[in-house]
């Protein structure tokens, strides 16, 4: 627990990158956010008649960032030098050692983590679409407040593919 502290302190780097002061958003206040839109995502969804579980979906939103206690708030741009695949199996490596020992949520935190990076679950998806939607969400409001410089933070929902076809209908 101490060690996930270090999210409400760790800057989210791309806002830093594009000039934005620190505290503009921390790792932690990104995974509140990605946590209140993927439950209300899943609200929908299950409006819609679909399943979906919403405990999982809230531990997984809750949890899809945890890497970065370890690794940092690594940029876009930085995977540009060292690949994704690098970038994947540091995060997966790192999130091992942030869960290890941790007591008997040790393997349902593993297997979450793993479906969020595979996205082979509703509950997956969901959370990534929320991953994005707070992103574009923070990336509105501080344009709205003056924020300059921030274009390609909406190319990524245009290149994003949450493989939710039942839920988009």
């Amino acid at each position: 627990l101490i060690e996930l502290q270090r999210l409400k302190r760790l800057e989210r780097t791309g806002w830093t990158l594009r000039g934005l002061p620190n505290g503009t958003e921390s790792v932690a206040s990104h995974s509140f956010g990605v946590g209140v839109t993927a439950m209300m995502l899943a609200d929908e969804v299950k409006a819609r008649g679909l399943e979906v579980d919403c405990e999982r979906v809230l531990r997984m939103a809750l949890l899809h960032d945890w890497a970065e206690t370890r690794v940092g708030d690594m940029p876009r741009t930085a995977t540009n030098y060292f690949g994704a695949d690098v970038r994947k199996a540091a995060e997966t490596t790192a999130f091992a050692d942030v869960v290890s020992g941790v007591g008997p949520g040790e393997p349902e935190y593993k297997a979450l983590y793993h479906d969020y990076e595979q996205r082979s679950s509703l509950e997956a998806r969901l959370v990534k679409a929320a991953d994005v939607i707070d992103l574009l969400i923070q990336a509105y409001a501080l344009e709205h407040s003056g924020a300059a410089g921030l274009d390609e933070f909406w190319q990524v929902a245009q290149d994003a593919d949450f493989q939710l076809p039942t839920v988009a209908q």
